[in-house]
């Protein structure tokens, strides 16, 4: 407890940093499970490719410390562009692969969470095999930079040098720590206003709320599912861009373990609530920080998932508990 309190502020702002990339990764949970009644566990490896994105596009650009502040700045605008694509790429390719077939089929709810289970393996075991798959077509000498050691963890050039802005209690706030949680409540507000006030936005309201009624009003109901993963795995790819530029490092399993407390930081908030998956995420990251320095760091991720069950237990609905179809408009 006596470390909590010593270095109250640092746990505070490293919570809230690694919280802001928990909520984005909620965000496609929140979403999906919206308007379909899904948890597409297949997500972390969504968020998972677009930290890949993000990496290769620096090493094709030939990223590297100590660069001017003009390259820093497209750097970083083509890894949010890489990432982002990626991500929304592979979630919409997921949709039509994984889940539509079941849903034309009216297959039962577990066939489809069976098939994400799947789904979330054989996209791990792809980035995995990288190495070999491009050595079936004859391309390993060419792709030799982005394939090599696929198993092992891959690090992305320091491009930002974090630099303290303003001291609080002790702790240094660096750059990179502000840019990532004014980062993501900026595209926080952004979707929210999106799925508020858009005509896609309203789509999505509506088959969440009544599929039938939407379909009779004339919602096309694919369409509004397809653009509900884009969106989903947009926000993941936001997610992945932060993620790399305050942690730098990513492998073919990274998103297992994240996609896992981003689904804890989902429930916390309200399934299916996108504001609670904001509140959910910078929670989830305060609380596990918190426990962490009075139980021990080997302990980081257990504190996550008691706090899961916990709120399985006595608030299954959620701090803010509002379905993404009973939101305002």
């Amino acid at each position: 407890m006596q470390n909590l309190i010593d270095n109250f502020f640092s746990y505070t702002i490293t919570g809230l940093t690694i919280g802001a990339v928990y909520a984005l990764i909620a965000l496609g949970y929140t979403l999906v499970y919206g308007v379909l009644r899904l948890i597409n566990f297949a997500h972390s490896e969504v968020f998972m490719y677009g930290t890949f994105a993000a990496l290769w596009v620096v090493m094709i650009l030939g990223g590297h410390p100590g660069a001017g502040v003009g390259q820093v700045i497209f750097w970083v605008a083509m890894m949010f562009v890489a990432a982002m694509a990626m991500s929304g790429l592979i979630a919409v390719l997921l949709e039509r692969v994984a889940y539509r077939p079941l849903r034309k089929r009216n297959a039962p709810p577990l066939i489809a969470l069976i098939s994400a289970i799947g789904a979330s393996f054989v996209l791990a075991e792809i980035m995995g095999l990288r190495s070999r798959i491009v050595g079936w077509v004859g391309l390993d000498d060419t792709l030799r930079d982005y394939v090599r050691n696929s198993r092992n963890n891959a690090g992305l050039p320091t491009i930002i040098q974090p630099q303290p802005i303003f001291t609080i209690g002790g702790y240094h706030v660096t750059n990179v720590d502000i840019f990532v949680i004014v980062g993501a409540i900026v595209i926080m507000v952004i979707l929210d206003q999106f799925v508020k006030r858009s005509r896609l936005g309203r789509g999505i309201r509506a088959v969440a709320m009544d599929p039938e009624a939407a379909a009779l009003m004339g919602v096309n109901r694919d369409r509004v599912i397809q653009v509900t993963f884009l969106v989903g795995g947009v926000m993941a790819g936001a997610a992945a861009v932060f993620y790399m530029l305050k942690i730098g490092i990513t492998r073919y399993d990274a998103g297992f373990i994240l996609g896992v407390k981003a689904f804890t930081a989902a429930v916390l908030g309200g399934i299916g609530n996108l504001r609670g998956a904001l509140l959910g995420g910078f929670v989830l990251g305060l609380a596990e920080n918190y426990g962490s320095a009075v139980v021990g760091s080997q302990w980081k991720d257990v504190v996550a998932f008691v706090l899961l069950v916990l709120i399985l237990l006595f608030r299954p609905t959620g701090l803010l508990g509002e379905s993404l179809g009973k939101a305002r408009a």
